[in-house]
């Protein structure tokens, strides 16, 4: 492996490139003619335009990145997020072209795709799964029953989901007979298959995930856990690593996670995400098979570097950590900024300091297009206690200043300030509760 094409933009591109780079590896931006002037097509060694701004023409568009992929001579692929991460489409594609795909097999990709084809498997290897559907379907009469024997409340998903998009949650019969339709066709609009599925609602719970890292010599290793439940709009705001389960819940957790793995064969870096209903009781809702945005939360606490170890896997090279090694080391947390309205920087000055670290690829003058993601930057802090790496961190969302755009900044500032957060009492539903003016806790 000589040269790495990055299928992406925004921080994990220039995160990857960093990576690349460190490595010496080459690198190759890709990108659309809005981002001409983005960073990571400054950072690379080599940039390519895929298209026009609309992503199905650019960072969606296969063909195009595999031409450049040819044209340069870059014998890898990094996905990053997002985009074409989990296509499995994509990853075949490589194969078949002879690049590597730092990431999973094309196979697995597309069996973990399938949400309901996942639990399956899942189950037969004897992970805790939600009671609900075992395979995708279309017809509401379908629904309707399923549900009914599951009973209310249901969550109504997208089989081949994710972010949030065909995702309802059910309380009535009523309820799902005018969603169902709505969902089906959000489903089909955003990833091409309107298949739907149906699991238990669990009242409460939090968003607990595993970072795994597996080699092709058949090592696997769990890097510790996540608490992703401060979420709005199924949409990730902050997080922390590790989370405040008891050490027998994560002992029985990250050796579950390590068994799901296993069961799938899976190679490179991935996260198996569980909803934890209380101890020694959480459910298997999804594996990404790719890099997450909040990967460096897990670095800080672990010492490993994600990004370079996918790079090592990628390249044929074991593990560099077994998990007797693995110890989990200090507290970090995770903010996102992001852009409430698109615009072009006029001024910007990012935190610094002792445990803080920012992923962005913002610069002054840099216009912020309306075509991609909102994420702007994320802000991470690393302390020995949750409760100092919060300080670090309200001190330095108070210190950002990001001018040109709209920003949540306010909005994360008061959610660090909340008392309920400060004393760690919260779930996915928190922010919900919160911005509708209710109490977060009532």
């Amino acid at each position: 492996m000589q040269k790495v094409l990055i299928a992406n933009r925004g921080e994990i591109a220039v995160r990857i490139i960093r990576a690349c780079h460190e490595q010496d590896l080459q690198t190759v931006a890709v990108y659309s003619t809005v981002d001409a002037n983005a960073m990571h097509v400054k950072m690379a060694d080599q940039s390519v335009c895929i298209g026009p701004a609309n992503p199905q023409d650019s960072y969606l568009n296969q063909d195009n990145i595999i031409q450049a992929a040819l044209m340069t001579g870059a014998d890898a692929i990094h996905p990053g997020y997002g985009f074409l991460s989990e296509n499995a489409e994509f990853a075949k594609l490589c194969e078949v072209q002879g690049i590597t795909f730092i990431g999973p097999h094309s196979d697995t990709i597309a069996l973990l795709g399938d949400k309901a084809q996942a639990r399956e498997v899942m189950q037969d290897a004897d992970v805790p799964v939600i009671p609900g559907s075992r395979e995708g379907f279309t017809e509401l009469d379908t629904a309707l029953f399923q549900a009914n024997e599951i009973g209310y409340p249901v969550m109504l998903k997208a089989a081949a989901g994710g972010g949030g998009k065909g995702m309802r949650m059910i309380h009535t019969e009523d309820q799902l007979r005018h969603e169902f339709p709505l969902a089906k066709g959000e489903a089909q609009q955003a990833f091409g298959n309107p298949e739907m599925y149906l699991e238990k609602f669990i009242v409460r719970p939090r968003h607990i995930e595993v970072q795994i890292l597996a080699d092709t010599y058949g090592n696997t290793v769990s890097l510790g856990e996540r608490d992703c439940s401060l979420q709005q709009y199924h949409q990730k705001v902050m997080e922390e690593a590790p989370s405040s389960i008891d050490h027998k819940t994560r002992y029985e957790m990250l050796s579950t996670a390590r068994r799901a793995a296993k069961a799938l064969k899976f190679l490179g870096a991935g996260t198996i995400e569980f909803l934890y209903a209380g101890p020694s009781q959480f459910y298997f809702m999804e594996m990404n098979t790719r890099i997450q945005v909040e990967h460096p939360i897990t670095e800080f606490i672990t010492g490993t570097d994600l990004v370079a170890a996918q790079l090592h896997i990628a390249a044929g090279m074991k593990l560099a950590i077994t998990q007797e090694e693995v110890a989990l080391n200090g507290y970090a947390l995770e903010c996102r900024i992001t852009a409430t309205v698109p615009g072009n920087i006029k001024g910007l000055h990012l935190p610094g300091g002792n445990g803080v670290r920012v992923d962005t690829a913002l610069y002054d003058g840099y216009q912020v297009p309306a075509n991609y993601d909102a994420l702007l930057a994320k802000v991470i802090t690393y302390a020995p206690t949750r409760a100092i790496a919060v300080k670090k961190m309200q001190v330095a969302i108070e210190e950002t200043v990001i001018e040109g755009v709209g920003t949540n900044l306010d909005f994360l500032y008061q959610l660090l300030n909340n008392n309920d957060f400060l004393a760690n009492n919260f779930d996915i539903e928190f922010i919900e509760r919160l911005t509708n003016g209710g109490n977060a806790n009532e």
